[in-house]
């Protein structure tokens, strides 16, 4: 339960340093011959700060129940 905790409040804190990623979907370029066709564009996903706070609301939660049914 603690290290789940610790997991959730690391990825809350990177969502609200970082906020999106980028990635670059594959695509099937058409064959044309001789030519060569290059399809590629960059994406962005953007998370919202909220779910951010909630991930570290829930993780400090975690860590300060887990530790209270232990002792």
């Amino acid at each position: 339960m603690k290290i789940c905790g610790i997991l959730m409040l690391i990825a809350g804190l990177s969502v609200i340093l970082y906020g999106r990623f980028f990635y670059t979907p594959l695509n099937q370029a058409p064959d044309m011959g001789l030519m060569q066709v290059d399809d590629t564009e960059n994406q962005v996903v953007s998370i919202p700060p909220i779910l951010g706070l909630a991930g570290m609301a829930i993780g400090g939660g975690l860590i300060y129940f887990g530790r209270k049914q232990r002792g």
